[in-house]
């Protein structure tokens, strides 16, 4: 459950529908489960392929494009605190504690720079989502890093050859780098607690609901 991964790769925009429904589908056909959580930007269209072919998955939008977008939204002197103040708030202990630094950025820059607040908190529900997962998933959950760094290296490769005469030279370049580079990929904090996110097994801020926990819930 540890290292194992799949990959599916194909030529076309990550903000059409219909290509992400083809890729899903695709991968259903070969026998993978889609996953319990899918993390990515917020303008691709996986996520419209996602709500007509995975409805019960849950979904988290990446930190590290939210924080992007929200500087863009303010003058560069007010940047540098600005960028303090959300990467606080990403790594908040609890659902509880991001939502009040949520919300004491919001009064501190509602009134002069309303597009940045209003911009933070558009699709908020999917910006917290990781705290309904394993807290040792969470460094793996906030953003999407784990699969942009390795495309970081294609980019080198693929911007020093300008342009491929044929795609399928392209692709077969592209897919061999990841073959290599995935053997220095890190192995994933907390896989054992796979099969409890698997087995669909209840997390609160990280940290696994247990049935002591429910009755107490319950008798409340």
């Amino acid at each position: 459950m540890g290292r194992r991964c799949c990959w599916h790769a194909k030529a076309g925009s990550g903000k059409a529908k219909e290509g992400w429904a083809g890729i899903l589908r695709d991968l259903l056909s070969r026998g993978l489960r889609l996953p319990a959580l899918t993390v990515a930007d917020g303008h691709l269209g996986i996520w419209a392929a996602l709500g007509e072919l995975h409805p019960q998955g849950r979904e988290q939008r990446c930190w590290n494009h939210k924080i992007c977008n929200v500087l863009d939204k303010l003058p560069k002197k007010e940047q540098p605190t600005a960028k303090q103040l959300l990467r606080a708030m990403s790594y908040a202990d609890t659902e509880k504690q991001c939502e009040k630094q949520r919300d004491g950025f919001v009064s501190r820059y509602r009134k002069d720079y309303p597009k940045a607040t209003e911009t933070l908190l558009k699709d908020w529900e999917r910006m917290v989502t990781f705290y309904d997962f394993p807290k040792e998933h969470w460094v793996h959950l906030r953003t999407t890093n784990i699969v942009e760094s390795p495309f970081d290296m294609i980019r080198l490769r693929t911007n020093a050859a300008r342009r491929f005469k044929r795609l399928d030279n392209a692709s077969a370049m592209i897919w061999k780098l990841l073959r290599i580079g995935e053997k220095a990929w890190r192995r994933l904090k907390g896989a054992e607690l796979l099969r409890d996110v698997y087995e669909g097994k209840k997390f609160i801020d990280g940290k696994i609901v247990k049935k002591a926990d429910k009755l107490k819930a319950v008798a409340a």
